[in-house]
């Protein structure tokens, strides 16, 4: 089966910080993938501007690299190779003083009929410096958008100087705060299955759903990243944006239309929702960890103070919560969230866990009678299963099961699963903003997540310890299972 391809506009896409790390695992392959797929028109380029001093040869030897390290050797292809770093250039800029930033201009000049995108894949110190920059030097055209990658601020005070900075030169049409969540396959699914089936939107809510998980875990820690996540912790880096952006799709009413500003209107009234969590129920309703070193014969894993380079540390590299979205729909159907570092499994999910059956007419013997679930995996292995009960086949009576309907999208339509930053960026040029997070929302979700750091501050406490290569803290288990549930967590 083959998948349709929706051309867009010849563009320029200009990465602020265009040699660094998610320029070169992400956005390179990602743009190499679409062109690959007959998306990216003639006349497009890709300009990278950061404060290396390479010219776009130089350049070019640059995204080789990122893409022979990315793209196996079987798919590429060295025709389409040549002809994709014929798009790519260079210009050596810094956000702080003028340097480069005529030369930008120049490179740009005579293309303001063109789409310009400008991606800030970068520090958000440096949002509103770049964003002031290239408002000065007049690269802002009609077709322009600006993206802008997470943390977007630590805290709802800081949220706003970073979107006033941003706003100050582009317009909220223009801006595109993007969650690579968003774009992930499965995400999108969930919105078709509610929306393009009559099946599951009359059982989704309170009267048959008992409770949602929502887990993102990692089996690898801090590594390189420990200064940043010393500043951030897992509350900040995961919940306030990831999390709550699925939460947010789970419970959303259905929206007017499939447009932006309808999509995100739904789910701004779920955030407004969320029941808060304060000093006085923090300590009932979340949980935070930290992940230990564990040691075997054939293994070593740092602590996470080791990795980060800290003597100690008060940050949590696991959160569990237990989140109420106060509504008709969901009222008393709690939303489990939890995510964390060296877990045991990398693995995204959504579990929508349905109310068990009223009254069970099977025999004892037939076997135990287990609640529906559709489980929503994000990654690895993206797809929708739904846990059913069934007949075990056979005579010699009635034995009942608990088994998937399972649909993987890599074998049901047998193609390459794009990644998300591929729709996302595709969508940035064609200006659709339904899959981005509007300014609201992204200030809704900081006005429900700093209480919660309010309270974990005040408590003065050190997040629970757990050994690297488990499921966190027991006070996790203890979270969901005083409730008379557990974690679901099926062997990937």
């Amino acid at each position: 089966m083959s998948t349709r391809i929706i051309p867009v506009d010849a563009f320029d896409f200009v990465v602020f910080g265009g040699t660094g790390d998610l320029a070169r695992r992400k956005l390179l392959p990602a743009l190499y993938h679409r062109m690959q797929d007959g998306q990216i028109p003639e006349g497009s380029r890709i300009i990278a501007a950061s404060r290396d001093e390479l010219d776009s040869p130089a350049y070019r030897s640059l995204v080789l690299g990122a893409i022979e390290s990315s793209v196996p050797d079987d798919v590429r292809d060295t025709e389409l190779l040549e002809r994709f770093l014929a798009c790519c250039h260079h210009v050596t800029v810094d956000a702080g003083s003028e340097l480069g930033w005529a030369a930008l201009a120049d490179l740009l000049a005579g293309r303001e009929d063109r789409v310009r995108a400008f991606y800030l894949a970068v520090a958000p110190r440096f949002f509103g410096p770049i964003c002031e920059r290239v408002g000065q030097s007049r690269l802002v055209t009609p077709k322009s958008r600006v993206v802008i990658e997470k943390p977007m601020g630590r805290d709802l005070e800081s949220s706003r100087l970073v979107n006033d900075a941003v706003g100050a030169v582009f317009s909220e049409s223009q801006v595109f705060r993007i969650d690579h969540y968003l774009g992930k396959e499965t995400v999108q699914n969930l919105m078709a299955l509610r929306f393009a089936n009559a099946l599951f939107e009359p059982l989704w809510g309170a009267a048959h759903i008992d409770h949602v998980q929502i887990t993102v875990a990692e089996t690898l820690g801090v590594g390189g990243r420990g200064s940043y996540y010393e500043t951030a912790g897992a509350l900040r880096d995961m919940v306030q944006n990831h999390l709550l952006q699925l939460l947010c799709l789970v419970a959303m009413e259905p929206p007017e239309s499939y447009t932006a500003d309808s999509v995100r209107d739904e789910k701004l009234k779920v955030l407004k929702a969320l029941r808060p969590i304060t000093i006085e129920n923090a300590a009932q309703l979340t949980v935070r960890g930290q992940y230990m070193g564990l040691s075997t014969a054939r293994d070593r894993i740092p602590a996470y103070t080791e990795e980060a380079g800290v003597a100690r540390s008060r940050t949590e590299t696991f959160v569990a919560i237990k989140a109420e979205v106060a509504n008709w729909r969901w009222a008393g159907v709690p939303f489990y969230l939890r995510t964390g570092k060296r877990l045991p499994s990398r693995v995204s999910e959504i579990v929508v866990a349905f109310r068990p059956i009223p009254h069970n007419i099977f025999p004892a013997g037939s076997g135990a009678v287990q609640a529906n679930k559709l489980v929503l995996r994000l990654q690895p292995d993206e797809g929708v299963k739904q846990w059913v009960m069934i007949k075990d086949p056979g005579p010699g009576g009635m034995r009942l099961r608990h088994v998937p309907l399972d649909m993987s999208f890599a074998e049901a339509f047998g193609i390459r699963n794009p990644d998300a930053y591929e729709r996302l960026l595709m969508d940035v040029v064609r200006g659709n903003q339904t899959l981005f997070m509007r300014r609201d929302e992204v200030e809704a979700a900081w006005r429900w997540i700093d209480p919660i750091l309010e309270a974990w501050e005040n408590e003065g406490t050190a997040p629970n310890a757990y050994t690297a290569g488990t499921w966190g803290p027991t006070r996790s288990v203890a979270l969901i299972e005083r409730d008379g549930r557990t974690w679901h967590e099926e062997t990937v």
